[in-house]
């Protein structure tokens, strides 16, 4: 026993995940009681489903991993019920088992795995074709390994939760609420990388200013739900019209951001500055026109038809040595206003 624990405390002490934890566990399993088979089930009350997790095989009894069996029919079941941790009797306990006659098993041992609330998990496992006398300490050694598996999976399914709970945080963090887009941090944080990810290659940064011209009129006309429904409907058009790369963002109201990454520029080095040539300025002037393109068309707002002309849209080309996000923003806002104004002059 002593040496059992021994070697139960150094698999602890190494595993770090489940698969770590359970595999050595099994083989213990199976050198303690020597049983071709040893085993850990899930089991999906819900859909009457028992699923084999991991499992060890030596010799001629096959338990494969991945198998699923309908929990109602498994020794697992019969032997919870009973309440029977071991038996070398199957054939006369259940002889009208399927399963247990097609493998042949002849001795078996189950514990259940159960969480903190008593909820049922899964199994723990041993079988063999052979009749194996019971050892006064086999039960208690696999109870206590079941309890080891549970406290694990539970320990290692916490921690998921928490990575994922923060994950979500984080998302949320960086996610406009209403859009879905992201936001102007989560905006801001990618320009500098793409600012960096520009001068390292010697190329040029695209940033956009889109502001949605007559958006007041659509809530005071429509609603503010309406307008709601107004802004997640064109920033889904918007979308379409983004090269593979390039991100848009809500910074505000009816205020979006696009950044991406332009084309090489000749005249790499040169401190930040507007590029008016070349190809990052005709970049700059097709990713203009798709978007403003694309927001322009009708609209379904609470039953009613929106023919909508379209927003205003400025995209600049920038160098990005020595640029700040900031100042990258503030170009991109004077191109918009620019076309805004343009706009109006035009009636």
């Amino acid at each position: 026993m002593d040496a059992v624990l021994s070697q139960l405390s150094l698999s602890l002490s190494a595993a770090r995940t489940v698969d770590q934890l359970i595999r050595p566990l099994l083989e213990m399993l199976g050198n303690i009681t020597g049983m071709e088979s040893t085993y850990l089930t899930s089991i999906e009350l819900d859909l009457c489903l028992q699923h084999v997790r991991y499992a060890r095989n030596i010799g001629d009894m096959q338990i494969p991993e991945g198998l699923s069996v309908p929990w109602e029919d498994t020794l697992c079941k019969r032997s919870l019920d009973m309440g029977l941790t071991a038996t070398n009797e199957v054939e006369t306990l259940w002889g009208d088992s399927e399963a247990a006659r097609q493998l042949g098993i002849k001795t078996y041992l189950s514990a259940p795995v159960r969480d903190t609330e008593g909820g049922l998990l899964g199994t723990l496992c041993a079988a063999s074709s052979r009749k194996l006398p019971m050892q006064p300490e086999t039960e208690t050694l696999l109870q206590l390994f079941a309890n080891i598996v549970a406290n694990f999976i539970e320990r290692e399914t916490l921690v998921q939760n928490l990575q994922s709970a923060n994950a979500q945080l984080a998302a949320f963090a960086l996610t406009d609420t209403l859009t879905g887009l992201p936001n102007r941090r989560a905006l801001f944080d990618e320009l500098e990388r793409m600012l960096a990810q520009a001068e390292r290659c010697s190329g040029s940064i695209l940033v956009g200013g889109i502001d949605l011209d007559g958006f007041k009129q659509v809530n005071d006309g429509f609603g503010h739900q309406a307008g709601d429904d107004f802004l997640k409907a064109v920033s889904g058009r918007l979308q379409t019209a983004l090269r593979g790369g390039d991100m848009l963002g809500r910074v505000g109201g009816d205020e979006f951001v696009v950044i991406g990454l332009g084309p090489a520029w000749s005249h790499a080095g040169m401190p930040g500055e507007l590029i008016t040539d070349g190809e990052p300025a005709v970049a700059a002037r097709e990713l203009q026109q798709r978007l403003a393109q694309a927001s322009i068309g009708d609209y379904m707002l609470d039953g009613q038809i929106l023919s909508y002309g379209g927003a205003s849209v400025g995209v600049v080309a920038l160098a990005p040595f020595g640029m700040q996000s900031a100042a990258a923003i503030k170009l991109a806002d004077r191109e918009m206003y620019a076309v805004k104004l343009a706009r109006k002059r035009r009636g």
